[in-house]
């Protein structure tokens, strides 16, 4: 990968809004007299994880196609691994997962690095999923059969399949477009990610009508409208960094806030039923990793598609 001007002034933004805020929080450290509250301690392990995050993104950008797909194969035996340490899986699930985590996951991602669209595309959603109950079968424990390989299902579809639709982006062969996709990526997880911190700007500023208060009571229509509209424009001023116009760029962005939307609300559930604040505890500040990924999880593959489908050759 080579930095062209879009790139380059993109990280040199990132960089810079992180430099910022580092440098925010060390003031208020100052004023606290070195005394941290725990608002102010969880805002500097926020900053220093964002560090961390943006470095290796930048570190796989400039690898290229084999960094992204090391990268998110790495983030996704995270994801996996915290998605079923808070499933009830028994002895008779250990093979299926043994498959799961090194012959499924590792598959898909080769899969993606050597861009075999047409099985990478249906490797999990139909041999896994014919697989693992096979597997989890011969192991002859049929307690709760149902769901225990539902569960295992479940996991691989989220933070797998679909996390493994971010590093698909750059093998797409889009006209005049040759040797940017690494754009795509760091455009989605922009947009999805500023949705995130903007829904929750504007519900704090604006929020009264709630969601779904079940699920996650932090959430109000107002800071989805707000985060929403403020994404869509932030992906038309993005518009450089893609294949797309101003205002396809702004479409693209608003179907992949929802969906990050949607997908957060769908993770968040599932953390509810299992009784749970966060995923794990790996990312100081931000819980675990699919703490992180929950809204990519379902962006992505909608914004893989959409893309192949309309800009492709």
């Amino acid at each position: 990968m080579t930095f062209d001007s879009p790139m380059l002034y993109l990280c040199t933004g990132v960089f810079g809004v992180l430099t910022l805020a580092t440098a925010t929080e060390r003031v208020l450290f100052r004023r606290s007299k070195g005394e941290a509250s725990p608002m102010l301690q969880n805002l500097k392990e926020r900053i220093d994880s964002w560090w961390i995050m943006a470095m290796f993104l930048t570190a796989a950008f400039l690898v290229g196609r084999i960094g992204m797909v090391v990268l998110f194969a790495i983030a996704s035996f995270l994801a996996l691994r915290e998605f079923m340490t808070l499933m009830r899986t028994r002895r008779g699930d250990h093979w299926a997962l043994f498959a799961a985590f090194f012959v499924v996951l590792p598959a898909q991602y080769a899969l993606i690095g050597v861009d075999w669209y047409g099985l990478y595309s249906i490797f999990i959603p139909v041999y896994a999923f014919l697989l693992l109950p096979i597997v989890a079968v011969l192991r002859a424990d049929t307690q709760a059969f149902t769901r225990r390989v539902a569960e295992l299902q479940w996991g691989l579809m989220t933070c797998v399949f679909c996390v493994s639709h971010l590093p698909a982006l750059m093998s797409l062969d889009i006209p005049g477009f040759e040797g940017r996709n690494e754009r795509l990526v760091a455009f989605l997880i922009i947009v999805v990610q500023g949705s995130d911190v903007l829904q929750y700007v504007w519900g704090k500023l604006f929020g009264r009508t709630k969601v779904a208060p079940t699920v996650s009571p932090s959430k109000t229509v107002e800071g989805l409208a707000g985060g929403l509209a403020s994404a869509t424009l932030l992906g038309a001023a993005l518009w450089e960094l893609t294949p797309f116009s101003p205002l396809q760029a702004g479409a693209m962005a608003f179907v992949a806030a929802l969906m990050g939307f949607l997908g957060g609300l769908v993770m968040s559930s599932i953390k509810r039923d299992r009784g749970v604040k966060d995923w794990g505890e790996i990312i100081r500040g931000h819980g675990g990793m699919l703490d992180r990924l929950d809204s990519i999880v379902f962006g992505a593959p909608i914004f893989f598609h959409l893309t192949r489908y309309w800009f492709t050759v």
